[in-house]
């Protein structure tokens, strides 16, 4: 589960820095941005740690 959430959050990434440059979306990338970062933070904090 944890590589499917890093595969979303490099492919909300992309598609932000591809609208960011070409701005045809507006403000819709940068909402993707957000989601990407707080999948990336959803997943360290739910990564098992070694003890």
């Amino acid at each position: 589960m944890n590589s499917l959430l890093y595969i979303i959050a490099v492919i909300l990434i992309i598609g932000w820095a591809i609208g960011f440059f070409f701005t045809a979306v507006g403000s819709l990338i940068h909402v993707l941005l957000v989601i990407a970062i707080i999948s990336l933070v959803l997943g360290l904090i739910r990564r098992p740690t070694a003890i």
